[in-house]
């Protein structure tokens, strides 16, 4: 029979993943389509073109032995070139900030190279690209990237640079199973191109017994190493020693699962924050599954933005500490034991 304090901490877990359930169902729901994908807000609408109905082929692999494999799809057709100014930041960036967005969402990534993984320049002519100056690719850097969300809907994504100019063309085609008018890209209050660090070792660091007890215990625990830079959802680059315990754990055994949640601070608005949460969870659990012995389905990730702070948002202090991510066990047999 349980113990009343294993009832209490099983009790306390459920009550938990509840409410992150709730959080995902109201509050996030306009979250979670591929319509706010979100550009830094130095981008500029350079060029448009939209068709009620229409038929495009995406590419679905590289352009290899004289072919290049597409896909046909059919529907309302909206596409969007745009440039950004580049003080710092690749392609790489870009496109990571973006496909972060649609793991988010929900989104399958079905086919994703660059440049001369693609198949360099017959892949790119390959493409329908709207015309320059509005939309430059540039042939030795370029990366593309397709998705899919639901019946019809399908989104490509292309991002190139010139010197100090970004290029990014956005295509929507939303098939006639789909529902919603097409919307053209969100902007963020705040720029993220940040570079997309990868911790360097993940197994470097047995598991701490105080972050063991902690999650056995069906408690949370903030990993307050991660560093993220306001409004930034990438991880700054170094080694977190927080993240090396939790993968040596995980990977001890496939059957124990965690819950990745987001923190914000009250800064700026609510929505704008619970977006930016699940980015920063999104980007932790890449970093988890990443490392050897890390299973996807045992890592998922949740955004909760400034809805639970452990200290004021008055002050500077208060707002970094609730800038956080914590994990929670959901693995219901560890928590009855």
């Amino acid at each position: 029979m349980l113990t009343a304090n294993l009832v209490r901490r099983f009790w306390l877990t459920t009550c938990i993943k509840v409410a992150l359930v709730l959080l995902s169902v109201g509050l996030s729901a306009p979250y979670t389509q591929a319509d706010d994908l979100a550009l830094p807000p130095q981008a500029q609408l350079a060029a448009s073109r939209a068709e009620p109905l229409g038929s495009l082929r995406l590419p679905s692999g590289p352009f290899q032995n004289g072919v290049l494999p597409t896909k046909l799809v059919e529907g309302a057709i909206d596409i969007r070139a745009y440039r950004i100014p580049l003080e710092a930041g690749s392609t790489l960036q870009l496109m990571s900030d973006l496909r972060d967005q649609l793991l988010v969402a929900g989104l399958k990534v079905d086919f994703e190279c660059e440049a001369e993984a693609c198949g360099g320049f017959d892949f790119r002519y390959g493409l329908d690209v709207l015309p320059e100056p509005d939309m430059h690719v540039n042939l030795g850097d370029f990366r593309y990237l397709s998705a899919r969300s639901g019946a019809g809907h399908h989104l490509a994504l292309l991002v190139s640079r010139a010197d100090q100019i970004g290029f990014v063309q956005v295509t929507r085609v939303v098939g006639q199973g789909g529902s919603g008018p097409v919307q053209p890209p969100l902007v963020t209050d705040k720029p993220d191109l940040q570079p997309v660090a990868k911790p360097d070792d993940l197994t470097a660091a047995p598991a701490a017994p105080e972050l063991v007890a902690g999650l056995e215990a069906g408690l949370s625990a903030a990993l307050d190493d991660l560093v993220f830079e306001p409004g930034a959802s990438s991880l700054s680059g170094g080694a977190y020693g927080s993240l090396s315990q939790l993968a040596a754990w995980l990977s001890e055994d496939p059957r124990r699962q965690v819950v990745v949640v987001g923190h914000t601070d009250a800064s700026g608005g609510l929505e704008a924050n619970l977006r930016l949460s699940r980015l920063r969870a999104e980007s932790v659990r890449q970093a988890l599954i990443r490392a050897p012995g890390i299973l996807p389905e045992q890592v998922a990730a949740e955004g909760v933005g400034p809805l639970y702070p452990r200290a004021t948002n008055l002050t500077e202090e208060g707002r970094r500490q609730n800038r956080r991510v914590e994990v929670i066990v959901t693995s219901t047999d560890l928590l009855m034991r």
